[in-house]
């Protein structure tokens, strides 16, 4: 008789996660990302990005994030914030009341930050908007999470 050994795999432990909606213009480069890991190797940490295509991906996606693999979360809504504000039963607010990690929001315009509707909303940790400069904006964020998950622990 063949005996089957079946290893659970536990998650892997992603300590900031960069959750980033469609930008028509300005977006992560590789080469900006690649320096945000170094960044954070060099503080202990990890870093990955996931792309979403649409409303419905990043809510999702925000959903599934859990404090037992990812410490930590960028929002980085892009052109998507249009369509959250025109669609508030779509369910990103709702989504972010549920998250359990702190998270900062990140844009590169003044305009296309998240205002919240409904004041009982788990506001993120902070706003950063470096006007027409996603790389600075990023970088501050980045900043702020290692310095908070430096901190925690």
């Amino acid at each position: 008789m063949a005996h089957r050994l079946i290893v659970a795999m536990q998650p892997a432990i992603v300590t900031i996660l960069i959750l980033q909606g469609p930008h028509a213009a300005r977006s992560l480069s590789g080469e900006l990302f690649g320096h945000l890991q170094q960044l954070a190797r060099a503080a202990g940490r990890t870093l990955e990005l996931c792309p979403c295509g649409g409303l419905r991906d990043l809510i999702a996606r925000v959903r599934a994030v859990k404090p037992q693999s990812t410490e930590f979360m960028l929002l980085d809504p892009g052109d998507l914030t249009q369509q959250v504000r025109a669609h508030p039963e779509a369910g990103l607010c709702a989504a972010l009341d549920g998250l359990a990690t702190p998270y900062i929001e990140v844009h590169d315009d003044s305009d296309d930050a998240l205002e919240s509707q409904d004041r009982s909303q788990r506001a993120p940790l902070a706003t950063i908007i470096i006007n027409g400069d996603l790389a600075t904006s990023y970088q501050i964020a980045l900043g702020i999470a290692l310095r908070q998950l430096g901190t925690s622990h």
